[in-house]
């Protein structure tokens, strides 16, 4: 199966960091981000992996010219839904896609794999504790989920942090007819939406992938959640840099 690895934006909150080089090469415990992510997907068996880049591609076109490249030229100027899929061509025999800033076990990526769901996204169920010293980065911003039977039934920031079953990670599953129907509403959604807002999105391409998940679930799309109790860390501005680099193992 396809890793796809979403990685355009610049990152702007981890300044100055990524002031001349792509966020996902920021340094935890002597390796890049990006290189815990490649040591995950291939415990699980991950290991033909596209990387969409914009914001100093060519850093890691140079460092890792075995990955198949997606370029989002535009990334200044959309978000992460749009810039999934600049790597539509990719998605047909399935795939799992990942953000780029992220922290995550092995053990997480063996679990997602193992799921039988055509649609499967991890969720971190220690969520709030690790947001206990996020003032940067407020519940109030994370991609919380509410589940029933199995099921995600929500994903949307709104969601009241006592009513949460846990945090999406940024990391999914979809197989072959799980991405035929995540491009079916992806591209319903963005004729339907063309000059308009999308959802919170002030436009659709500045959504975000939870808001066509979200309308997906809506639609009646079934979703299962693989949980996680940690093992994962979002590094999204400095002081979550900070915590990574002591705690990270």
């Amino acid at each position: 199966m396809q890793a796809i690895i979403i990685g355009a934006g610049r990152g702007a909150r981890l300044m100055p960091t990524t002031a001349d080089a792509p966020k996902c090469f920021a340094e935890v415990g002597g390796r890049r981000i990006l290189d815990w992510t490649l040591d995950a997907l291939a415990e699980g068996g991950l290991d033909r992996v596209a990387f969409i880049g914009g914001y100093q591609i060519d850093k890691v076109r140079a460092a890792y010219p075995r990955f198949t490249f997606r370029h989002n030229r535009q990334w200044e100027h959309n978000n992460i839904l749009a810039s999934l899929f600049c790597a539509e061509d990719l998605m047909g025999d399935g795939f799992v896609c990942a953000y780029s800033d992220i922290l995550f076990t092995p053990d997480v990526v063996r679990r997602l794999m193992a799921s039988q769901a055509d649609i499967a996204l991890v969720v971190d169920t220690d969520w709030a504790t690790r947001y206990e010293e996020r003032t940067e980065h407020p519940p109030d911003d994370a991609e919380k989920v509410s589940v029933a039977d199995g099921r995600v039934t929500r994903i949307h920031r709104g969601i009241p942090a006592h009513e949460a079953h846990g945090e999406y990670i940024g990391v999914a599953k979809f197989t072959a007819a799980g991405a035929a129907r995540l491009r079916e509403h992806y591209h319903r959604c963005r004729e339907r939406s063309a000059g308009r807002p999308f959802r919170e999105a002030k436009s659709f391409e500045k959504a975000y992938l939870i808001h066509l998940l979200e309308e997906m679930i809506e639609a009646g799309q079934p979703m299962a959640h693989v949980d996680t109790p940690g093992g994962y860390i979002e590094i999204d501005t400095q002081q979550d840099f900070d915590y990574a680099r002591r705690n990270w193992r």
